[in-house]
């Protein structure tokens, strides 16, 4: 840990892991309605040994102190491999790597291995939000140059955030995934009301042979799940990445003591036929957002993989009231489920100026294309015209 340049009034520290920093104050700084920005999880990520040399995420948190008091922090790392982060750059590692450049290591500012949408400049609520942004911003610029690294990224940024940075002077990258808005559903039925009667059909023969395959859910919190459940879990996670020739980043240890220290931000989803266990997904949960992460099956099923990692999803958050639910990266099967395309942001500075400007031009040729792909996707939703839930970016 050492302390950076920083404004008059603000210090910023540079610390390589959030052990000086208690999950109160972290949290305060607006961390608790995401749950992959919460303490419990960045922490338990260090302590678990899900980070470091090994799987290329150094941490390099900034931290913001007004005198003793934390007003301020960013979630940073220092990276050695794209891996875990799902803004892909690997094309542009190539192509430094063709000019006789080093890509890695590269400074990025995000949640590991979860590709959700949430604020990565955090500041106290009675704090001023401009000078304390702007001192992590130009701390982390600072911190870049310092480390002679090729680039810095903010990932999954919230819109007004990303704005912000853009502002600032940093390339904006569009993305796309697939969110679900509750419209104050009274039930699952009525979510499903608002299909068109084809896709409304398709759904509930879903769901239907998932009960006549005689499958049964357990919803479990972190306070519920027992051990057996969470090595049953982890079995599965950890094979689901083998087979797919992943990397199986998160230690059983992590998911129990994430469950332990913060039982409210996990649910566990594990599918039955009897009382053997034959599938799960584990998610995490905010406070307005169901956030779908990893699922894995030891029996295939019929629909088992839409009705456990969406369908049950879906039923929660409108039992709980929650606004949405992003099931995670990618996946244009969604769209039929009611899951809509939506913009996602990140934001990059890039030192080499040669490089700064090839980056600006592909990204612009870029975003065209995926506002494109995203009018696309939206053209196949299932509701009806009258009742299209178009999730706001």
């Amino acid at each position: 840990m050492h302390t950076a340049a920083a404004s008059e009034d603000i210090r910023i520290v540079v610390a390589d892991d959030l052990g000086g920093v208690s999950a109160a104050e972290w949290n305060a700084l607006g961390a608790m309605p995401y749950p992959f920005l919460r303490h419990e999880f960045l922490r338990t990520l260090e302590t678990e040994g899900c980070l470091g040399e090994r799987y290329g995420w150094i941490p390099q948190h900034l931290l913001a102190y007004d005198g003793a008091r934390l007003v301020g922090a960013a979630p940073l790392y220092l990276k050695f491999n794209s891996y875990g982060e799902f803004v892909f750059d690997w094309s542009w590692a190539d192509a430094y790597r063709r000019a006789g450049l080093r890509y890695y290591p590269k400074l990025v500012s995000a949640a590991p291995y979860t590709p959700a949408t949430g604020p990565k400049l955090l500041v106290a609520a009675d704090a001023s939000p401009g000078a304390v942004r702007r001192t992590l911003a130009d701390a982390a610029l600072q911190l870049a140059e310092g480390l002679g690294v090729s680039s810095l990224h903010w990932l999954f940024s919230p819109t007004e955030e990303a704005d912000w940075l853009e502002s600032a002077g940093l390339l904006r990258r569009t993305g796309c995934q697939f969110h679900w808005r509750n419209a104050d559903y009274a039930d699952f039925d009525a979510f499903l009301a608002t299909f068109s009667a084809e896709k409304r059909k398709k759904l509930k023969r879903e769901r239907r042979r998932v009960t006549e395959d005689g499958i049964g859910f357990r919803l479990l919190n972190g306070g519920d799940a027992g051990e057996a459940d969470w090595a049953f879990f982890h079995d599965l996670y950890a094979d689901t990445f083998q087979r797919r020739g992943g990397m199986p980043t998160l230690s059983l240890s992590f998911f129990r003591r994430l469950a332990e220290l913060a039982p409210d931000a996990v649910l566990l989803v594990v599918a039955e036929h009897g009382r053997r266990p034959v599938a799960a997904a584990f998610c995490l949960v905010g406070t307005d957002t169901l956030y779908g992460r990893h699922w894995g099956c030891r029996e295939t099923y019929h629909s088992l993989h839409f009705e456990a990692c969406y369908y049950q999803g879906l039923d929660y958050c409108i039992r709980a009231g929650l606004a949405r639910f992003e099931p995670g990266a990618q996946g244009e099967h969604k769209v039929s489920r009611g899951f809509l395309p939506t913009p996602t942001w990140s934001t990059h500075w890039v030192a080499d100026p040669r490089f700064r400007e090839a980056v600006d031009r592909f990204l612009a040729m870029e975003r065209d294309a995926m506002s494109d792909y995203c009018a696309e996707m939206l053209s196949h939703s299932p509701y009806r015209a009258r009742d299209d839930r178009r999730p706001a970016p």
